[in-house]
């Protein structure tokens, strides 16, 4: 039986704007809730990105909150104020340390953020209409945004893309998926405003723009060499209206005018089939790389455990692969597959493992009792 041939996944990539990346594999963004109360990033942390910064060849970070009112999560770090540069710059440099390319990942949590890491415990969205949540009832009433609070939104996600620049990261993700706050102002569920925020499509899509437009404007303005600028968005909503394929291809239109570096596309499975808006019934993915048509690259991720799944996925025309939960069980993925032992990688949680991988207290107990994250060890 001959041996497959991996290299695709390892082969240098190299970006339009001649920024270069050792291999095809990106680890993918994870919240890790391990960060410090003051928004400040963990030495836990620091050690659990720098196990897995080793292979891959880009590491986006977990999302960090642009604003104290967008906090989405227990122990997320933040870039919201000019005191958390030595925390940045710490984490910059120890990804960068061990030869991966370092992407903060920018966001705003809007409705979702639980109401008590909150300033003022008053969630935010783009209208007052709560999230549907999966095991039934809703989420908190949120607050409609004022038109100031909204360019002080976008000003925000702005000035921490000028902190990341500072800290000497490689470049910035921008956080438009998973229901979030770029999300909910795209969403026709979500978005029931009559301004020039929402109403029509091309309304709805003002907000995400803004924000994409002031981050080109900051890193033109203070990046002295190439910085990244990639956009994170979710194909589909399941709630009714929501975001429909027709409404994401629009989205790609926009963002792919915009000359960004590169789009994520977030799944969780990456050859999910597509719901409503289109006629073509193949994977999500598929239609979304035609759709893009080469104009920039696509970033697929989604429960690609084994070198064979990331190599399918790879042949979609996809530009790079993006591994999450694979990279928590066996962080040395890459080295094995570049060593030719893949079949040594780890594809379940080994619960005795937690030291070797490097897993901080608060993921490690969120990763253990919480059925179905991932596939555990027997």
């Amino acid at each position: 039986m001959s041996k497959t041939d991996y290299t695709p996944l390892l082969e240098s990539f190299q970006f339009k704007n001649g920024f270069t990346l050792k291999n095809h594999v990106v680890m993918a963004p994870m919240t890790n809730f391990s960060s410090l109360p003051d928004g400040s990033v963990s030495d836990e942390e620091v050690s659990y990105y720098i196990r897995r910064s080793m292979g891959a060849g880009m590491v986006i970070t977990a999302c960090v909150y642009v604003s104290a009112g967008g906090k989405g999560f227990p122990g997320e770090f933040g870039a919201d104020k000019d005191e958390m540069l030595p925390s940045l710059s710490k984490l910059a440099a120890a990804i960068k340390g061990e030869g991966a390319k370092a992407i903060l990942q920018i966001f705003h949590g809007g409705r979702q953020c639980p109401p008590e890491l909150l300033p003022d415990g008053q969630t935010v969205s783009a209208s007052n209409v709560p999230a549907e949540l999966p095991s039934g009832g809703n989420g908190p009433v949120p607050r409609a945004l004022s038109e100031a609070e909204i360019l002080s939104i976008i000003s925000d996600f702005g000035e921490a893309t000028r902190r990341a620049i500072t800290a000497g990261f490689d470049g910035v993700e921008i956080h438009g998926a998973n229901g979030y706050l770029l999300q909910q102002f795209f969403s026709p569920h979500s978005n029931t405003r009559e301004d020039r925020w929402g109403g029509s499509l091309e309304k709805r899509l003002t907000f995400p723009l803004a924000v994409v437009d002031e981050v080109k404007r900051v890193v033109k303005e203070h990046a002295k060499s190439p910085f990244l600028l990639g956009y994170r968005f979710s194909p589909e909503e399941p709630e009714t209206p929501g975001i429909t394929m027709a409404e994401t291809f629009a989205l790609i239109d926009a963002l792919s005018a915009r000359e960004l570096d590169y789009l994520h596309v977030s799944l969780q499975d990456f050859w999910s089939l597509p719901r409503r808006g289109t006629e073509d019934s193949r994977p999500r993915i598929e239609q979304i790389v035609d759709r893009v048509a080469g104009k920039l690259p696509v970033i697929g991720v989604g429960s690609l455990y084994s070198p064979d799944d990331a190599l399918k996925a790879l042949q979609t025309g996809i530009a790079l692969v993006a591994l999450g939960r694979p990279l928590l069980i066996d962080p040395d993925w890459v080295q094995k597959v570049a060593e030719g032992r893949e079949a040594d990688i780890q594809s379940a949680l080994d619960l005795s493992a937690q030291s070797s991988l490097v897993i901080p207290n608060p993921l490690w107990g969120a990763l253990t009792h919480t059925p179905g994250w991932l596939p555990i060890k027997a």
